[in-house]
């Protein structure tokens, strides 16, 4: 079986307070791109669970998300035979996309596809959760609004399309540092999300812009300069908004264009900005009729 796993931006991410566990409650907006990882899954006479992947730094074992969503459901359901996992990278790693969530998730909807397990998309999200705050909505996809510490979700009607560019720098951030860098004292402006909602919800770009802000994004600037740099170099080349994504550092622009978008990625390859330039648009199964 072949199945594509799928980033994700977030259009709009707010970190509310860190609760008394640990973690820490934020309100956003998730949105699925078409820029996808790839996923081959066999099943085999021999007992086990055997991942291999195009990238030689990625761990093949019980500490990669696709190892560990495969043995939840095979371990549930008792399922005796093997398996066999080719995992192709494309979505950058570390990179505020989702994609070890988002390879996770294809990993439920597959072995649950595979082995005729029946269960439905609910359930599949039910039990994401407990790899990670992030797979259930990667198994959903689209256009949601995701509260608590990610797993809370409602999901929206389509965001207005936008032709969108993705960079991504020379330079990894994993969650943690992200939230390590964070100072929630010291945000003097929170983005009005529920207010970002609305405005997808009544299809209108214009009123979407001026709520659409990463509080993680000021910080990690600081820190990475390079990421304001491709940020501004998106905007002076024509896109409509940039911003962020996740808890970075890759950047993502809007544009109305594909003639403005190929022009802008092509300024951003010859800057040598970025490691990663992906020219692509939002990706949503269920289009505004």
């Amino acid at each position: 079986m072949k199945v594509k796993a799928l980033a994700k931006i977030n259009l709009g991410l707010d970190v509310i307070r860190k609760r008394e566990d640990g973690y820490h409650e934020v309100r956003m907006i998730m949105q699925t791109i078409q820029m996808y990882d790839v996923l081959h899954l066999y099943k085999a006479a021999r007992p086990g669970i055997r991942l291999h992947t195009n990238l030689p730094y990625i761990p093949t074992d019980e500490r990669n998300l696709v190892y560990k969503a495969a043995q939840l459901l095979m371990d549930e359901f008792h399922i005796r035979r093997g398996l066999r996992i080719d995992l192709q990278k494309f979505i950058p790693v570390s990179a505020g996309m989702a994609g070890g969530s988002s390879d996770a998730a294809a990993t439920l909807v597959a072995v649950n596809r595979l082995f005729h397990l029946r269960l439905t998309k609910r359930e599949l999200m039910q039990r994401g959760l407990a790899i990670g705050a992030d797979v259930p909505y990667c198994v959903m996809r689209g256009t949601a609004l995701a509260e608590g510490i990610g797993e809370k979700l409602t999901m929206l009607p389509a965001a207005p399309d936008c032709y969108v560019l993705v960079g991504k720098p020379a330079l990894n951030v994993s969650t943690r540092q992200a939230y390590e860098s964070l100072r929630l004292s010291e945000i003097t402006g929170h983005p009005d999300i529920y207010a970002l909602a609305q405005a997808i919800r009544d299809n209108d770009l214009s009123a979407m812009i001026p709520h659409m802000k990463n509080v993680f994004e000021p910080g990690l600037t600081r820190e990475n300069p390079v990421i304001g740099q491709i940020k501004d170099l998106m905007l002076e080349n024509g896109a409509f908004h940039a911003m962020m994504s996740g808890s970075g550092p890759t950047v993502f622009g809007l544009f109305t264009s594909w003639e403005t978008q190929q022009k802008a990625a092509n300024a951003l390859r010859e800057s040598q900005l970025a490691k990663t330039v992906f020219a692509t648009r939002f990706f949503n199964s269920r289009r505004r009729k």
